[in-house]
């Protein structure tokens, strides 16, 4: 058991089991009615003698809150599997444990992906509008009509691919219940195949980064392995779900990537708000380079409510939606007060950073 002297310091929420398992072990300090992200200076007020540290993004863990924290911080949990909030390298040097949640959104960011998709393809999000009648349905008819995913086709591309989420029905190397997804490791990146997936995602030919991916892999997932400028110009449907890789990924999609793709293609994000230079990707949907965009991350998170991509009518944003399954961030407390809990007792963390 940890010291029962040691104190925590929760800025996100636990669930009420998890946080019951960390005060019965800690003092656990919460920061009561602070709305999410945590303001700066609130952060840096509370952080203060603290022994261990649970965060989530956008939450910055660099060396001015290291600093305001104090030498007797062993342990860092952040519920999350991105680390780009948090100077790893700055945590090493001070021989401060970090801790992370890796493997346990794949089926979660996967049913997200593919509802993300639709909902940009079809518009679905209008449906709040005739509810609040600030829409006919007539104007739907007329003015919002989207090509179908079963007809036109489309060819997939995808970076660190979600496996075969959109694949006809396969059996699941793990089963959970009859409805439920299950991981397959590749690439260094976890790449979710699901079972039971709509019909017409069916139709869709993979395309997937050929510098990233083993043949055995995208023979797996009926995919075809492509050069970058391929992916970009070839696909109809083109989806993010890789890393930053420190800092060799940002504004990976950029004015010339957007460029190098279709008009009709539409583009979906669902890992890092900085894979994206948002100008660029503001500049391609209203010139016509490119037909439409989903986003689950964005950067800043989360958008000024004022920001132009905001207004685009082909654009949906969601509000970093990936992991928020009961399951998922169930799971992702209970691994976060592990790593948190085994830091404190000097263990080596169940699920440490790279």
């Amino acid at each position: 058991m940890a010291d029962i002297m040691s104190t925590v310091l929760v800025t996100c929420p636990l669930t009420p089991e998890e946080q019951q398992r960390l005060q019965a072990s800690c003092d656990v300090r919460l920061v009561p009615g602070s709305p999410r992200p945590l303001a700066r200076e609130v952060f840096l007020k509370h952080v203060r003698g603290v022994h261990g540290l649970i965060v989530m993004p956008p939450d910055r863990v660099d060396a001015e809150l290291l600093d305001a924290a104090g030498p007797q911080l062993k342990v860092v949990g952040t519920i999350s599997v991105g680390l780009e909030h948090i100077d790893l390298e700055e945590c090493r040097r001070r021989s401060i444990l970090v801790g992370y949640t890796p493997g346990v959104l794949t089926t979660a960011v996967a049913e997200l992906t593919v509802a993300l998709l639709l909902m940009t393809i079809r518009h679905l999000q209008d449906g709040q509008f005739i509810g609040a009648n600030r829409l006919g349905i007539g104007t739907l008819l007329s003015q919002r009509m989207r090509e179908d995913i079963y007809d036109c086709r489309s060819t997939l591309g995808a970076l660190w691919s979600l496996g075969s989420a959109w694949k006809r029905p396969t059996v699941a190397e793990r089963r959970r219940n009859q409805r439920q997804c299950s991981g397959h490791r590749g690439a260094g990146q976890d790449r979710p195949r699901c079972r039971h997936s709509p019909e017409s995602l069916s139709t869709c030919a993979h395309r997937l980064l050929q510098q990233q991916h083993r043949k055995a892999g995208a023979d797996l997932v009926g995919a075809e392995l492509v050069s970058w400028e391929e992916l970009l110009s070839q696909s109809d449907i083109v989806i993010a779900t890789c890393s930053m890789k420190g800092t060799q990924n940002y504004n990976l999609f950029n004015a010339a990537t957007f460029a190098r793709m279709r008009s009709s293609s539409i583009f979906i994000n669902v890992t890092r708000g900085a894979l994206v230079d948002q100008e660029a990707l503001l500049s391609a949907l209203t010139s016509g380079q490119i037909a439409a965009a989903g986003l689950d991350v964005t950067n800043p998170e989360p958008l000024p409510t004022d920001h132009p991509l905001l207004q685009l009518p082909n654009v949906t944003v969601l509000p970093h939606l990936g992991s928020a399954t009961r399951r998922a961030r169930t799971t992702m407390s209970h691994v976060t007060v592990n790593n948190v809990l085994a830091g404190l007792q000097g263990q080596m963390l169940p699920s440490p950073a790279p």
